[in-house]
Parts: structure tokens; C-alpha cells; sequence
């Protein structure tokens, strides 16, 4: 079950035309310590957040810095909670709840802040080694959910996700969008662009912003169909 969180004004958020804060998180393993680099840096473990009975699973990479003196939403590494950054978690959320899927779990592929040692408030790319090791996270809760559809924004998130196939991603912008079955963990596999880059791609892809965002609704639905 969530760990209980003790943010109670959720639904100011969506008062304001916001997607909702999340109040609570799904702990697995509290004070995780399997990554000795991610656990000296981090500020908190960036679990999960969302319906565990969801039909889509949206996959990031890795939480980001955030910014600690935002009065909310200050991003994963300050608040334990997945996709809630002021930036990114906002803008996927809100496109989730438009497109009608309001009841989707939110995670990453790796639960800790990859602080760059040179400047800890940016970011490095997580290690293949780091991935391996918080992909039994990720399976786990795959597995209790049993997603109909697991959503990876951007490359890397896209790649953790393949490698628990044993798979190799071949192009991301040519995978955009492109469904991929997934025998071991039973899902279609979609990936999008990251909230963040998504505006800087999206031309690439051929797509007006209105048009992603209702080919991304297509796909969904006639994938949880």
C-alpha cells in the first residue's frame, strides 16, 4: 500500500486548473541504499505515485534536481514523489488528465537524483549498473499494477524499459509513438518525448502540439480498449 504523505491540499492544484498534487507514494524499500553514489546525493527517494489499479504506467528516467524553495511541486528529489516537478510533472499530469487517463501511476526507471558530482544541482545520466539495480523497483511495481500500457518519456526511460526485455532501442525518435509488445512484463511499451524536450522535437516528428497530443490519446485508447 502508499506510504501516507502528509500533503492534505491536493485539490487545490486542480482548483486551479492543475492537475492534482499527489498525497501519497508507494514505498518499497525505505532508505534504499543500493547505489552508494545516488544515496550520498539525493535528497529523498522519488517513489511512485498514482492509482495501482492503473492501465498506464508513466515511465521517466530519473527524478530531477527540483527547486527546494518552490512553495510546491519542487520536483521528486525534494518531495519523495515521482513526476512532480514543477515543470514536467505538471505538463504530463495535465496531459494525462485531458487526454481522460486521470488515473495513471507515475514513476522512473531509477528513484534517486543522478547528481552530477561536479555541480550536484544538475544532473548526470544514471549507470547502466544504476539502472540494473532499481530495475527490480520498477518490475515490482509493474507487476502488482499489471498496466495495460507503460508510457517511457524520452530515450533513457525508454531504454531501462527495453533492457528489462533484454532489447536494445534502435532509434528514439523513429520509436515515438510506435507501440512495442513486451513479452516479460506483459505490456505495450509507448514512447513519447520527455515533457521537458518535447517542444523542441516535437517539429521533428512532423506534429503540431495539438496533434501529439491527440495522436498520444489515439494510441492509448485503442491500446486500453
Amino acid at each position: 500500500m502508499p506510504a501516507s504523505d502528509p500533503d492534505t491540499d491536493g485539490d487545490a492544484d486542480s482548483a486551479a486548473g492543475e492537475p492534482a498534487y499527489p498525497t501519497s507514494r508507494n514505498v518499497l524499500e525505505a532508505d534504499c541504499t543500493r547505489c552508494p553514489a545516488l544515496a550520498d546525493a539525493r535528497e529523498c527517494i522519488s517513489w511512485g505515485t498514482g492509482n495501482s489499479d492503473a492501465d498506464v504506467v508513466v515511465v521517466g528516467e530519473a527524478p530531477g534536481y527540483g527547486n527546494p524553495d518552490a512553495e510546491r511541486w519542487q520536483g521528486g528529489n525534494w518531495t519523495g514523489k515521482a513526476y512532480t516537478s514543477r515543470h514536467s510533472g505538471r505538463r504530463i499530469r495535465r496531459m494525462l488528465e485531458q487526454l481522460g487517463y486521470d488515473d495513471t501511476y507515475y514513476t522512473n526507471a531509477v528513484k534517486c537524483f543522478p547528481a552530477d558530482p561536479d555541480d550536484p544541482t544538475t544532473n548526470r545520466e544514471p549507470t547502466d549498473e544504476e539502472r540494473a539495480t532499481c530495475r527490480t523497483h520498477l518490475l515490482a511495481e509493474l507487476e502488482a499494477i499489471e498496466p495495460t500500457v507503460v508510457l517511457a518519456t524520452g530515450k533513457h526511460a525508454t531504454t531501462s524499459v527495453l533492457a528489462a526485455e533484454d532489447r536494445d532501442l534502435e532509434g528514439f525518435l523513429d520509436s515515438v509513438l510506435e507501440p512495442v509488445w513486451c513479452d516479460r512484463l506483459g505490456v505495450h511499451l509507448v514512447p513519447i518525448l520527455h515533457p521537458s524536450y518535447q517542444d523542441v522535437w516535437i517539429g521533428r516528428l512532423g506534429y503540431e502540439p495539438e496533434a501529439y497530443r491527440a495522436a498520444i490519446g489515439e494510441t492509448l485508447d485503442e491500446l486500453c480498449a
